[in-house]
């Protein structure tokens, strides 16, 4: 078969295929070019989740009747100034958006600008433009998308249901409002019914504001603000403390230069900062925008342009692991447990007060006459509807009824009164208690430890009297011995001792008597999740979190009132000790004028 030119309208329609991919796809490019056109309103509607109508109205500033009509042609457009790729400062600039929609799809589009007298409205269909004629329309551009894919019947096949198709049309138009807080937008159609984010005001106040709005109160509760710069580099956004994850990473929104992206090295260096307060299965919720100069980064990478690349990644992805370790170590106190409210409205009876309640049915209502003291009590309780109210011995430690000193009132984590199920310490403060999850918090205090030990002169080491046999799979042994280098680091000795079995003759000094069977043998189901491309320092985190979580005090050991009041300080003194390195809160903030809420005194 010879070689030949292909027809105008073959080559747009396989264009078309890398840029329209679903009707998701055609709201992305047309909101794009709104946002470029400097739109401070953007309405899009769907019907039928885009494939029957899209519709999307702007009032940015409009295209003459000339500039109209180069729009529909390909690699036609005005958002480069010359030649230069290296230097894109808007969203779009590659002209096939408009003639790849109207190859596809019917394409109608009607704009005015503000040096014409009216407006003018073109439409395209199967590639084939019309003339220009005059409209009506009072400022912007309103374009008008119907029967998509109707030129490509196959691509319909392709498609999903209408109302997973208009949740990506929603997911496209969030992400472009949480990069634009200062353009309202307004979605409506009908799979849903219709939202509008208003104008935020500028500054950190209004992202947070359209954030919230977008992602929820939950977020904007947690959110905490981070920012680094370096070498003209801004990394800056919110991201949520470790308690609000989601089961995968969606919920990590990144931006450069205000064009939402999907960036492996960026989604790598958010793991990276969380990696020392979530567990593997957990992702956090942030939104993180890039800035930085045009010339550091490639945009034109992707056909859809959701993709780019840096000219200097190691310093974007340093500048983003810094700037989110420094929020959360600026917060590490704070969780979702004890800062919004969520452990005051778990205490709310879910109930509510009946309006006609006659109190002489209560069980507590005496039924005939009683003496007048001696025994009156134990008689009481021994009225069948008291039964009820019989749950044995009480399971707190109160050995500890002495005054608190009035200096330990004032720390923030207060001075502990009683130890309560052998697990939780509870503590009075100047306006209130703290409840604490003892082998949570001690995990996190050990952890803290061996970094910082790591750090300065490696882990201090015990050796064992007599080495300690432990029998597991060959396999697993194998993996061990090849990792042995590592443990050693962190003060773990072992060797071979057979085929099956591996001799522990070190342990870290920090764990003092620990399990290290149970050690070994969660240390060889991490290690079989690790491949050679996992940093070691990542690897090295996750045996010290390991080894603090066997070497913490474990729940259910009773505690002196002098011990618990050291681990109070402890975690006082320790970094990010509002939570376990496996994401858990290690305590929980009551405040006094929200217990006298609960029991109706305010």
């Amino acid at each position: 078969m010879p070689v030949r030119q292909l027809p105008e309208q073959l080559v747009n329609r396989i264009a078309a295929g890398e840029v329209v991919e679903r009707p998701a796809s055609v709201v992305k490019e047309l909101v794009e070019n709104a946002i470029d056109a400097g739109a401070g309103r953007i309405d899009i509607f769907s019907d039928g989740g885009g494939r029957r109508r899209i519709g999307i109205t702007d009032d940015g500033s409009g295209m003459t009747a000339s500039d109209l009509a180069l729009a529909v042609d390909r690699h036609a457009t005005s958002k480069l100034d010359d030649e230069d790729l290296l230097r894109i400062r808007t969203l779009g600039f590659r002209g096939e958006a408009l003639p790849s929609i109207g190859a596809v799809a019917r394409l109608g589009i009607t704009t005015r600008h503000l040096s014409e007298p009216h407006a003018w409205s073109l439409s395209v269909e199967g590639g084939e433009k019309s003339a220009i004629m005059p409209a009506a329309l009072s400022q912007g551009t309103r374009v008008e998308v119907s029967d998509l894919f109707h030129a490509t019947p196959a691509r319909l096949k392709f498609l999903k249901t209408d109302r997973t198709e208009a949740e990506a049309i929603r997911e496209v138009v969030r992400r472009l409002a949480m990069a634009r807080p200062d353009i309202a937008f307004t979605l409506a159609g009908e799979e849903r019914a219709p939202v509008t984010w208003a104008a935020a005001l500028p500054g950190t106040s209004g992202r947070l504001t359209r954030l919230g709005d977008i992602l929820g109160s939950e977020f904007r509760s947690c959110a905490i603000e981070v920012r680094a710069e370096r070498e003209g580099v801004v990394v800056e956004g919110f991201a949520a403390a470790p308690a609000l994850t989601r089961a995968n990473a969606l919920g990590q929104y990144l931006f450069v230069n205000g064009r939402p992206v999907r960036d492996r090295l960026i989604l790598g260096a958010v793991r990276a900062a969380y990696s020392d307060y979530l567990p593997r299965d957990r992702h956090p919720v942030v939104a993180l925008f890039v800035t930085l100069d045009p010339a550091g980064v490639d945009a034109n990478v992707h056909p859809a342009k959701t993709e780019v690349r840096f000219r200097n990644a190691g310093l974007v992805r340093a500048l983003i692991v810094h700037a989110l370790k420094d929020g959360l170590a600026r917060e590490g106190r704070r969780t979702a447990a004890n800062s919004d409210g969520a452990a005051i409205s778990a205490f709310r009876p879910p109930f509510e007060r009946r309006a006609n309640w006659d109190w002489r049915r209560s069980p507590a209502y005496p039924v005939g006459p009683r003496p007048a003291f001696e025994g009156a009590a134990a008689t009481a309780l021994a009225e069948p509807g008291q039964t009820a109210f019989d749950v044995g011995a009480p399971s707190a430690d109160v050995r500890f009824e002495d005054a608190a000193p009035t200096d330990l009132l004032d720390r923030p984590l207060g001075a502990a009164r009683t130890q309560i199920h052998e697990t939780y310490i509870v503590s009075q403060t100047r306006d209130g208690l703290v409840v604490v999850d003892q082998h949570a918090a001690h995990e996190r205090i050990v952890y803290e430890k061996l970094k910082a030990s790591l750090a300065r002169h490696g882990v201090q080491r015990q050796i064992l009297l007599i080495p300690e046999i432990v029998e597991l799979d060959e396999a697993v042994v194998e993996r061990l011995v090849d990792r042995a280098e590592e443990l050693c680091s962190f003060g773990l000795a072992i060797e071979s001792f057979g085929p099956g079995a591996v001799a522990v003759r070190e342990t870290p000094s920090l764990l003092g008597k620990s399990d290290a069977s149970g050690l070994l043998r969660d240390l060889a189901e991490h290690m079989a999740e690790w491949d050679e491309a996992l940093p070691l320092e990542r690897r090295l985190m996750y045996v010290a979190a390991t080894m603090a979580c066997h070497g913490s005090v474990r729940a259910g050991r009773r505690l002196k009132p002098e011990e618990m009041n050291a681990l109070l300080r402890e975690m006082e003194e320790t970094p990010n000790s509002g939570q376990c390195n496996h994401g858990r809160p290690t305590y929980v903030e009551l405040k006094l004028s929200d217990i006298e809420k609960l029991f109706g005194r305010r």
